[in-house]
């Protein structure tokens, strides 16, 4: 089973690929395969299209701005600690994470976002 980096985590590919069967058989099991991710797709589109208000590229602009200010205050966070040269404590390691853990979800927002777009689920204006 092969493994696919996306983003921060791994998916695993776990799709079946038949090797032996015949032609005809191969073309009617992609035209199914075609069916489920159409299927897929007009789901995605339907019910992103009520969750996700109606985007702009000002939205996407608001949505960096704030994950790169995420970015920031964990890469500022992490400096401050390292100032004093002495080990980091609980706390520290704790406010350090969750900032991490903040930038983090913030810009695993903002690729799925751009990936809804990309696809065609949600519409800019």
């Amino acid at each position: 089973m092969s493994t696919m980096q996306t983003g921060s985590y791994r998916r695993q590919r776990d799709h079946f690929e038949p090797q032996d069967i015949d032609p005809q058989e191969q073309r009617r099991l992609r035209g199914l395969l075609e069916q489920i991710d159409y299927s897929a797709f007009i789901a995605n589109r339907e019910v992103l299209g009520q969750m996700v208000p109606a985007l702009d590229p000002a939205t996407f602009q608001r949505l960096a701005v704030m994950t790169a200010t995420a970015r920031g205050k964990w890469v500022s966070e992490g400096l401050r600690q390292s100032e004093s040269g002495a080990p980091a404590t609980a706390d520290q390691v704790a406010r350090l994470t969750a900032a991490r853990i903040a930038y983090e979800e913030l810009a695993e927002v903002y690729e799925g976002l751009r990936r809804m777009v990309e696809r065609g689920y949600i519409t800019l204006r």
